[in-house]
């Protein structure tokens, strides 16, 4: 009979190691559970002492494959999960993006959780080329950002008003990030400083279509300075847009997002998401209202977190 034991375990340590390689979410899951051995009621009790409030009955739907976290504090759960059944940290939290990943598949011109996972290390890179850190010296007290669809449904360009406070002194430059939708050109695509700046060095990447552009200042602020500046960028280098997000690396200000549509028709549905990282699945999806008469629709988010936020739509 050991040795029955022993095999038992060997085979489930073995489904388990499978199912975090290749998934589904679902099968990791129940089978992470399964060799820990942990009733569904013991993994709640868990979750509740690291204040995650989850029933048996969403645990063995999750398992199940019946329903998927998508709520926050379902997230949330999910991360708990993870050091609750000691596996490798954001194993589950991946699987549930690649399901994502294959909805996005069915889907136009989207970004895949891939795309922007390699976006995200990209930006690093031309970062490091400027020699700029993540916030440059300057926190962000608003930002507000009108993005324009062009008559072809592409992503025309946007502009972006900022005002910024520095927190060390000799801060006399902020760098801009645009990210173009799948299929764009960012060599073909035209930096304007447009108040209180001059466009300095401007560097790309071709696979991710991520532009980042220093923005020079007449002046170097001192700590607690603020500065008020606009900046734009045309691009309508790619085809048909579905979303506009916008990337935080750091908790900031307010954050305002328009998106005005220029064509003849109008998209039949919109709707703003959130991800806690490029790596996550995306949450807090909530229709928005598309104002006919100004062709546009928003969103405000008075304080951001850490993490990206932006507006999905649908065409007929």
């Amino acid at each position: 009979m050991p040795h029955a034991t022993q095999h038992a375990d060997l085979a489930t340590t073995a489904e388990l190691d499978t199912a975090l390689r290749g998934g589904p979410f679902h099968v990791a899951l129940r089978a992470a559970i399964a060799a820990r051995g942990l009733p569904l009621q013991r993994v709640k009790h868990h979750l509740s002492r690291r204040g995650v409030k989850v029933g048996v009955t969403s645990l063995s739907y999750w398992q199940q494959g019946a329903r998927r976290p998508q709520r926050p504090e379902s997230l949330r759960a999910v991360r708990a999960l993870e050091e609750i059944l000691q596996l490798p940290e954001e194993s589950l939290i991946r699987l549930l993006a690649e399901a994502d990943d294959h909805t996005a598949l069915q889907r136009p011109a989207t970004r895949t959780y891939r795309a922007l996972v390699e976006a995200t290390g990209v930006l690093q890179e031309l970062l490091g080329d400027l020699d700029c850190s993540v916030d440059g010296g300057l926190h962000t007290l608003a930002h507000h950002e009108r993005v324009r669809i062009g008559a072809r449904r592409e992503l025309a360009g946007r502009e972006s008003h900022h005002i910024v406070r520095a927190h060390k002194d000799g801060v006399d430059r902020f760098i801009a990030v645009h990210h173009g939708d799948p299929g764009c050109v960012p060599q073909h695509m035209t930096v304007h400083a447009l108040e209180n700046c001059r466009t300095g060095r401007i560097r790309w990447h071709q696979d991710t279509g991520v532009l980042v552009a220093e923005l020079l200042f007449d002046t170097r602020l001192r700590a607690g300075d603020t500065h008020l500046f606009r900046h734009g960028v045309d691009d309508g280098t790619a085809d048909v847009s579905h979303e506009y997000a916008r990337g935080f690396p750091l908790a900031g200000g307010q954050y305002a997002l328009q998106v005005r549509f220029a064509g003849s028709e109008l998209p039949a549905r919109c709707h703003r998401f959130t991800q806690h990282s490029a790596a996550a699945p995306r949450s807090g999806r909530q229709g928005l209202a598309l104002s006919g008469l100004h062709r546009s629709v928003h969103l405000v988010e008075p304080r951001v977190r850490a993490g990206i936020v932006g507006i999905g739509w649908q065409w007929e």
